[in-house]
């Protein structure tokens, strides 16, 4: 009896420790890696004056060592089926650099473009900030912060806005597309080189500030419209393509470039092993050095540094392998996901972007530069999402548990907004068509009305998603859906909450919105 007494004691301890060590884990990881950050930021200028503007761009592309041999063809890394890896360093592991997005398991094989962290620096006498769009699936808060932290002081940069383009080609630098779920997709070694790089360009687009005079132009067409699917119910497309164009005022040169479209860069979807930035890389090259169509050239560029910023995308906004792409010139179509698909999408956004810019529209040669940037505390209900951050593979950080750190802002930039967007919203909640169907979680009418753009007055819009943070989507709450029956009594569950950080976020990231809109005005 004494020994059955003492195996069980053992075994009550033997638990105990288990869960005060992984309680203890749990707890570290979901630490506040940035105690007590928090911005409160308003700046006006009403007063129009000569703006300076500067433009940089830094390669913050892996270098792929090791490769893989994949031995049943899945494009997926796994050893228990036969799977080896090259160790062409000989170091005696595999250095992989696993894509993000789709899936797991995914070992980058080589590199077909560089992927760049891409900045504008503005100053009108007053204020300075700094805008960076980064090729990456996501960049969280936290690493926003360690970005900010490390601009030098001297530069005199007064708000930093960094925004990702989503693109599900580039290395995960979020966390969970790593190997498997238990292992972070993330190599400490490149998200330093990131932030480094990124860094580096912001002083060098400091460094590079002209006089200047900026165009404003966009497409509001909806021809855009045959470029995107959108695979969730209810139909609301987020068309519009918004361009910025930025010239020297001295010699009429153009410095750069800013291109605001809403789709996901996941033109190649699921199986490319190769290291891009997908359909932003021929948007922007179209854009800096022409459109071509094989050698021949189609259209001029504008030269400069061009900077894709992602839009509108929750809902979810994708050139879908069921949709097909011409190609502008040729006719051909494009259904199956190829670079040849994605070169089709970026040159048609490139030329009507460039179309745009000659019809009639803004060109201004002062300006002023207003901000409104606020810390905002959201609550995090996705159970995934708190394990994800509790083992380490997302590095959340929370001030308080289970209550996410995130930001939103605008910026007006003489007869334009830019918005400020932490993940990847709906686009329902941003141009209008909520509803309240059959099947919702909530028996609720609409909560996020009157849609966005009617509460801004600005004559050019700017929607800058994935903003500052990656928080995922953005859903209005009288559309949740997790369990029966399902919305529009369909047949199966919907796409998108498992990706939330839940149902509460629509309508609290709406506030929080439009607060800083009503701010500025």
């Amino acid at each position: 009896m004494k020994t059955i007494k003492r195996i069980l004691k053992g075994a009550v301890l033997f638990i105990l420790l288990v869960i005060i060590v992984v309680g203890s884990i749990f707890i570290y990881n979901w630490r506040d890696r940035h105690p007590d950050y928090a911005i409160d930021l308003k700046i006006e200028n009403k007063n129009e004056n000569s703006i300076k503007a500067g433009f940089a761009k830094k390669t913050i592309t892996p270098t792929i060592v090791d490769t893989w041999n994949d031995a049943n063809g899945n494009n997926k890394y796994s050893e228990d089926e036969g799977d080896t890896y090259n160790d062409n360093n000989n170091n005696g592991k595999f250095d992989a650099y696993w894509i993000a997005g789709m899936s797991n398991a995914k070992p980058a094989q080589g590199v077909h473009d560089d992927v760049w962290s891409r900045v504008m620096v503005l100053d009108d006498g007053k204020s300075r900030i700094a805008m960076i769009s980064m090729d990456a699936i996501g960049f969280l808060h936290g690493d926003v912060i360690d970005i900010r932290n490390r601009i030098p002081e001297e530069l005199g940069i007064d708000y930093t806005l960094l925004s990702s383009t989503h693109t599900h080609e580039s290395n995960d630098l979020v966390g969970i597309w790593g190997e498997n779920m238990f292992n972070s997709g993330v190599n400490d070694e490149m998200m330093e080189y990131v932030k480094e790089q990124t860094v580096a360009a912001v002083v060098e687009a400091a460094k590079n500030l002209r006089p200047a005079k900026l165009v404003f132009a966009e497409d509001l067409s909806g021809k855009d419209s045959t470029l995107i699917k959108d695979t969730r119910k209810p139909i609301v497309k987020a068309t519009g393509i918004h361009v910025m164009q930025v010239l020297d005022a001295e010699n009429e040169e153009t410095l750069g470039s800013l291109i605001n479209w809403s789709n996901h860069p996941e033109t190649l979807w699921s199986q490319n092993l190769l290291i891009s930035s997908d359909f932003p890389h021929y948007v922007r090259e179209a854009v800096e050095k022409g459109v071509y169509n094989g050698t021949e050239k189609m259209e001029e560029g504008l030269g400069g540094v061009a900077i894709y910023f992602t839009g509108v995308i929750g809902g979810l906004m994708a050139p879908h392998p069921s949709i097909s792409i011409a190609n502008p010139f040729t006719g051909i179509e494009y259904a199956e996901p190829t670079y040849e698909k994605t070169k089709a999408l970026g040159d048609q956004i490139a030329l009507m972007s460039l179309a745009a810019l000659k019809k009639e529209g803004d060109t201004i040669s002062t300006s002023n530069i207003s901000v409104r940037a606020k810390t905002v505390f959201a609550d995090l209900d996705n159970t995934t999402f708190k394990i994800a951050s509790g083992i380490g593979l997302i590095k959340m950080g929370m001030p308080a548990y289970f209550n996410k750190r995130t930001e939103v802002g605008a910026i007006r930039i003489g007869p334009a907004l830019f918005l400020s967007i932490p993940g990847e919203i709906y686009p329902e909640i941003v141009f209008g068509g909520v509803e309240a169907p059959k099947g919702r979680d909530f028996e609720i009418q609409p909560l996020e009305i009157p849609p966005i753009q009617k509460l801004i007055k600005d004559k050019y819009k700017f929607y800058l998603g994935l903003s500052n943070d990656e928080i995922g989507y953005i859903i209005p709450k009288s559309e949740w859906d997790v369990e029966k029956p399902y919305l529009y009594h369909d047949h199966g569950d919907t796409y998108g909450e498992g990706n939330s950080l839940g149902p509460e976020t629509g309508p609290f990231i709406y506030n929080s919105l439009i607060e800083v809109i009503e701010d500025l005005n």
